[in-house]
């Protein structure tokens, strides 16, 4: 695709754009080699990021500043930094009509089950929180290990739709 040195942007998408796109953004943002710059958007975001998105993130002693929930028109307008790479987690945003990306960017859908709209008590919410954030990690966990320079782009393509379908042959 491009060198190894490259840094690849990222974008995840959902609908409101307040949890499992941010926990993605934010989970990204922090590894350490830095060969990714994610992103994160909505279709019809909520306006806010779920306080139970950041009190998992901040368990995980992972930063929340900047966190916001905004809209996927954001990264569709010129001057917006170019996507290598558009993920949708939410079947709602993966069946809309997105954007035209600047770039061309590949995409796939990994779905996740919605968190904010699990129904239970606060433990139970919370538990069920961190369950996506850690599905959520080690998707992102395959995909930043992927070879991704020495992939010709329908090998790349076939990786990144694997991690979406079932994490485990991706790996």
């Amino acid at each position: 695709m491009s060198g190894a040195n490259d840094t690849y942007n990222v974008l995840f998408l959902c609908t409101g754009n307040s949890a499992r796109s941010v926990m993605a953004e934010a989970y990204m943002n922090s590894l350490p080699a830095k060969r990714f710059k994610a992103y994160s958007a909505g279709s019809h975001p909520g306006g806010k990021v779920n306080p139970f998105a950041l009190d998992v993130l901040r368990t995980a002693r992972l930063s929340t500043d900047g966190l916001r929930s905004k809209s996927w028109d954001e990264f569709a307008v010129p001057g917006a930094p170019k996507m290598n790479f558009v993920f949708t987690v939410c079947d709602n945003a993966a069946g809309e009509v997105c954007p035209i990306w600047p770039g061309q960017p590949m995409t796939a859908h990994w779905p996740f089950a919605d968190p904010a709209a699990f129904e239970g008590s606060e433990t139970e919410k919370r538990a069920f929180f961190l369950d996506i954030f850690r599905q959520i990690r080690a998707r992102i966990d395959i995909f930043t290990n992927l070879p991704i320079s020495s992939l010709d782009k329908l090998a790349l393509q076939k990786r990144i739709d694997e991690i979406g379908r079932d994490p485990a042959k991706a790996s």
